[in-house]
């Protein structure tokens, strides 16, 4: 008589190998969502200590290093490099290249600690092109604390509001109107800055005495010991409704007091070097007044 083989030992076998087989595809499915969890949050980091390095440049190559290396660190730890290059102008731009090791979990089981993860990010700082949130006052070019190196110089000044022009005093239309605008929109401006990209050009003035109005003088009240931004200008031309100032640029001022009385008024405080939001000039602008914006590049 013959003998029958028995098969079912061979299906436990069978599915044993299948449940291993799937229980070491999941855990590799979660290690690695833990790896590329782990990639994003070092891109993260390494965009911000890019974009925090490029506040120092191009004056302090040596402070942008160590911001770099201070954000990594907020921001978890790793081996950071950076290394600086020149675009438009000298050490312009730092490139911050972040290296991490993301531990494996249940990959251990096949061997595999740990996985090396790395990421780049380059930014750039830059001269305003066109900026966003300015206030409308107007400083001329020729004021004695824009000449220092490195710009600009932050001792106490004034800026005064006094005539320079038939109706002019200092107040542009930065909306690129003509004819003036009312008291409560220039008050707007000061308050939270125009909201618009204001390019280099031809500004109209905004005619009149109007910093003698409540609605500015509370405007001014409200920004004190506050940073604005200012354009700069080293022109005028024109007379009455046609009158207009050439802007070249854009400075940093913190208001520390303002008066107005009749067809003269004073803003009191001092200049400063300011990170602003506006749109980086391609070309680099000569008139470099301390006021500059930052981007990633790529």
């Amino acid at each position: 008589m013959t003998g029958v083989r028995s098969d079912r030992g061979q299906a436990t076998v069978l599915t044993l190998v299948f449940i291993t087989a799937l229980l070491g595809m999941s855990a590799l499915v979660l290690d690695v969502g833990s790896w590329f969890r782990a990639q994003r949050e070092t891109q993260a980091a390494a965009d911000a200590a890019a974009l925090a390095a490029a506040q120092a440049l191009p004056e302090s190559p040596g402070e942008a290093g160590s911001l770099a290396t201070s954000y990594v660190g907020k921001n978890g730890s790793g081996d950071v490099t950076v290394t600086f290059s020149s675009r438009l102008v000298a050490n312009d731009t730092v490139k911050v290249h972040v290296a991490r090791s993301a531990p494996g979990f249940f990959a251990k089981l096949f061997g595999v600690d740990s996985v090396a993860v790395g990421a780049n990010a380059v930014a750039r700082s830059g001269g305003l092109g066109k900026a966003r949130y300015a206030a409308p006052i107007g400083v001329d070019k020729t004021h004695p604390l824009l000449a220092c190196s490195p710009l600009p110089c932050s001792d106490p000044t004034s800026l005064d509001l006094e005539k320079v022009g038939p109706g002019a005093f200092r107040l542009l239309n930065l909306d690129g109107s003509r004819g003036g605008t009312g008291p409560g929109t220039l008050a707007q401006w000061i308050t939270t800055g125009f909201d618009g990209y204001m390019p280099l050009g031809w500004y109209y003035s905004d005619p009149g005495a109007k910093f003698n109005s409540s609605q500015v003088k509370g405007a001014m009240d409200i920004r004190l010991g506050d940073e604005l931004l200012f354009p700069v200008y080293d022109s005028t031309r024109g007379n009455g409704a046609n009158f207009e100032y050439h802007v070249i640029g854009w400075v940093g001022f913190v208001v520390t007091s303002f008066s107005g009385r009749g067809n003269k008024g004073k803003v009191d405080g001092y200049f400063v070097r300011v990170i602003w939001e506006g749109i980086q000039s391609e070309t680099g602008n000569p008139n470099d007044f301390g006021a500059r914006t930052i981007e990633l590049v790529e």
